[in-house]
């Protein structure tokens, strides 16, 4: 039965929510629920929250307040909470703010369907609307995680690690390419144990090895690879398919072995240092892209510093800092949280001041060189685009000045006329390069 509400879905967090809320559209679109990306439009309200970090869970309580606002003032007929927050803190979440009519977890889209008076169809798992520029979709291969990182509360929100099977992933991948998708992003809670629940090993490599097969994908990133048991086999994949982008997200967190123990990371400083450097050699001209944690619970000067002269030595290509936050619930919680806010502010500036200076050198070299991008938008006049060496939303861009050729979702060749820390400028050389 069509439902008489027109719905909106609000997206707070990660891009692995972001596909949670595009499959949920997908199956309310099959059942031919009204919908509209325009918030005031809407009489229902569907809030896909996030409950990793503080700030995360304040940005999604701010937005279910102002829905209970809009709901107080008559705008609103239904508030509908899903997601990590509601996961995490459900009775408190049903206690304090009751104007939300009901709290659903983020492994839950069949029941929100149906909540939404949708016929959820098992049939169609896969199937999104994608809410990214179409040329372009993340596309999830398992969900929760098997670490016990300290820190982490995702095991807590989303469970544990489930890779989806192979065919599925084929399927879903197909799907988003016969919409015009040409970049898939691979993401998960840790990508590298991918199989390892299903089938008994890990089968990351050969899993990239079927998409990167498949007719229509250009690019094909890889995101969230835990270095811990990093199966190094993935590597012959970067090496053997042209169109695996040289890059990698790969989260170290830390280098001082005192914090990475108590951070539960299950690999050392010089076991790091070593895949580091075995990735480098293996795949001449990857991209390294890692996110580190300052202010642990115990971490001295002294860790900061082996942590800032590493970042200072390996120069990473990509590179984003926390600050740690304590999170109830978590192995780290009981050892409280004795690293003053402004300490932990200092050190995430002082690394991301050394960044500034290691990703302007860096692009600096590249000026005069020539560079495939990716058109994602345009503004002003102005192309703005990706490499290969860089993931959406999180990296850095290019702007290219208007010139034959260019166009939103399309491949060209650019030469680099300019560089500042985090962006290039460019002009078109070729249009839909090989």
């Amino acid at each position: 039965m069509r439902s008489e509400s027109k719905i909106n879905v609000v997206t707070m967090g990660c891009s692995k929510n972001l596909v949670d809320s595009e499959s949920l559209l997908g199956q309310l679109k099959i059942s031919n629920s009204r919908l509209t990306s325009n918030v005031d439009e809407a009489d229902t309200v569907v809030i896909n929250t996030c409950g990793f970090i503080e700030a995360a869970k304040q940005e999604s309580i701010d937005a279910i307040l102002e829905a209970v606002e809009r709901k107080k003032n008559g705008e609103l007929k239904k508030i509908v909470v899903m997601g990590c927050l509601s996961d995490r803190y459900k009775k408190e979440l049903m206690l304090e703010i009751p104007e939300v009519d009901v709290f659903f977890g983020s492994n839950n889209i069949k029941e929100v369907v149906q909540e939404l008076g949708g016929d959820f169809k098992k049939e169609l798992l896969g199937e999104r609307v994608i809410s990214t520029p179409s040329h372009y979709a993340f596309l999830k291969i398992s969900e929760g995680c098997d670490n016990p990182c300290s820190f982490c509360s995702i095991p807590i929100m989303r469970g544990k690690h489930r890779s989806k099977p192979t065919e599925e992933v084929i399927r879903e991948a197909k799907f988003l390419t016969s919409h015009g998708v040409r970049e898939l992003i691979i993401i998960a809670q840790d990508s590298t144990y991918y199989g390892l629940d299903l089938y008994g090993e890990r089968r990351l490599a050969a899993l990239l090895t079927l998409l990167a097969e498949i007719r229509g994908i250009e690019w094909l990133r890889l995101m969230y690879a835990y270095p811990a048991k990093f199966p190094l086999e993935i590597l012959d994949v970067f090496r053997d398919h042209p169109n695996m982008c040289r890059y990698l997200d790969i989260p170290i967190q830390h280098i001082s072995d005192a914090v990475l123990k108590s951070m539960r990371r299950g690999i050392s400083s010089r076991k790091t240092r070593v895949l580091l450097e075995t990735i480098k050699k293996t795949i001449p001209g990857m991209a390294l892209r890692t996110t580190l944690i300052v202010g642990y619970p115990g971490e001295t000067e002294k860790d900061f510093q082996l942590l800032y002269d590493f970042i200072e030595e390996m120069k990473f290509h990509r590179l984003g800092v926390f600050t740690y936050s304590h999170e109830d619930g978590t192995y780290a919680y009981p050892l409280g949280d004795p690293t003053p806010p402004h300490v932990k502010e200092e050190r995430r500036e002082a690394l991301m001041n050394l960044q500034k200076t290691i990703s302007e050198t860096r692009n600096e070299a590249t000026i005069g060189s020539r560079k495939k991008v990716i058109i994602d938008r345009e503004e002003d006049g102005v192309y703005v685009g990706r490499t290969e060496w860089d993931a959406p939303e999180i990296d850095q861009e290019v702007f290219v000045q208007p010139g034959t050729g260019l166009a939103i979702g399309k491949f060209c060749e650019v030469e680099i006329t300019g560089a500042v820390e985090y962006d290039l400028y460019a002009r078109i050389t070729t249009a839909n390069p090989e």
